[in-house]
């Protein structure tokens, strides 16, 4: 047991049933091959308790890691930068976070590879009562200053700190889809539990924030809107990641594989709304405090942006590398194809086809 106490396209359920399986295999030909089979090594995980690493608390609660061969030591974290610092301090063996603090780990020298993705286009911009009526009459891209020369200042937003997704999704677009730039606003970078709270203690004017805080934020402010979904930000975005050291990888291939094909899993119940999956998010995202009914409509609001394949990424991870490296907020230089290790991700894909080919036939 980990230490701390704290419905499907067709292809997503034969990707789950070829991940299932690579976990459920036929016994091992050898006593070599069985000791591989049943190794179970420590793993240092870090986390951040948020929707968009579901897959991990889903696979911590059906088994599937376990089975994988991990004995899981968790460490949570407020936000990304947290946890780059950490991977830098030699701390870490597996993260699930955003995809823009793990390119400034990777260029500061952490040696990490995306070997799945958790989930796309997650941010969204929520607007408040007094700000949402400028987006919901006139042209999005005068609201912010419509709103100022009314109200006398600029609107307050807040957001995660520099370099993570959400504070890249928001300033892509305020420049490259509004065209307004960042200085059309007043930007405050908070953890995710600040943001939640300055927009329920109405502190801010809105928030280009993730699930569930806009779901908790809609259930609870009625002049709450959501006035640009993740697409209309970003299209394509990356959002959060699960990467592994490559020094874990090297030493345990096996077991990565096995916890990919465990991801592949949970995103397969994720996208399909399962009960279990509900209750193993619910568990962990807010630390057990949300009501329920919450969680359930967060997951079924997402259910179309879980996407393990990490593949699916690698152009939206250019991208944003670009755009950071043109704002400054991403120092090093990062090799994208060198960050990513997508073969274990290929592995059951190329199964799931050859099912696909066998069943034609």
């Amino acid at each position: 047991m980990y230490r701390i106490s704290f419905i499907a396209p067709l292809r997503t359920l034969v990707l789950a049933l070829s991940a299932l399986a690579m976990l459920t295999a036929c016994a091992p030909e050898s006593e070599s091959d069985a000791a591989q089979e049943n190794k179970t090594v420590d793993a240092e995980i870090g986390y951040m308790p948020i929707l968009p690493d579901a897959p991990l608390f889903v696979g911590l609660e059906n088994g599937s890691i376990a089975d994988a061969g991990i004995e899981p030591k968790l460490v949570s974290f407020q936000n990304g930068p947290a946890m780059v610092q950490a991977l830098l301090g030699g701390q870490l063996d597996i993260a699930y976070f955003g995809i823009g603090p793990t390119m400034v780990a990777r260029g500061k020298g952490a040696d990490i590879k995306v070997v799945a993705s958790n989930i796309i286009e997650q941010i969204s911009f929520v607007a408040l009562g007094n700000l949402a009526p400028y987006f919901e009459d006139g042209d999005a891209a005068t609201a912010f200053a419509r709103f100022e020369a009314d109200n006398a200042r600029k609107a307050r937003i807040s957001t995660f700190p520099v370099g993570s997704v959400p504070q890249t999704v928001l300033a892509y677009w305020l420049d490259k889809q509004l065209g307004v730039g960042s200085d059309s606003i007043d930007v405050i970078y908070q953890g995710a539990s600040q943001v939640q709270q300055s927009l329920l203690t109405d502190a801010v004017d809105g928030a280009a924030i993730l699930e569930p805080v806009v779901s908790i934020v809609k259930n609870r402010i009625d002049d709450a809107r959501v006035v640009a979904q993740g697409e209309a930000m970003f299209p394509g975005q990356p959002g959060a990641v699960l990467a592994v050291r490559a020094e874990f990888i090297e030493a345990h291939p096996e077991i990565v594989e096995r916890l990919v094909a465990a991801h592949v899993g949970a995103t397969a119940q994720l996208k399909a709304g399962d009960d279990a999956a509900v209750d193993a998010v619910h568990k962990y995202v807010g630390g057990g405090r949300l009501p329920r009914e919450v969680v359930a409509q967060a997951v079924a609001e997402s259910s179309s942006n879980f996407v393990a394949d990490p593949n699916r990424i690698i152009d939206g991870t250019r991208r944003m590398r670009d755009f950071q490296q043109a704002k400054g907020t991403l120092g090093a230089d990062t090799d994208v194809d060198a960050l990513f290790d997508t073969r274990f991700y290929d592995a059951i894909e190329s199964d799931s086809t050859a099912e696909d080919v066998s069943a034609s036939e």
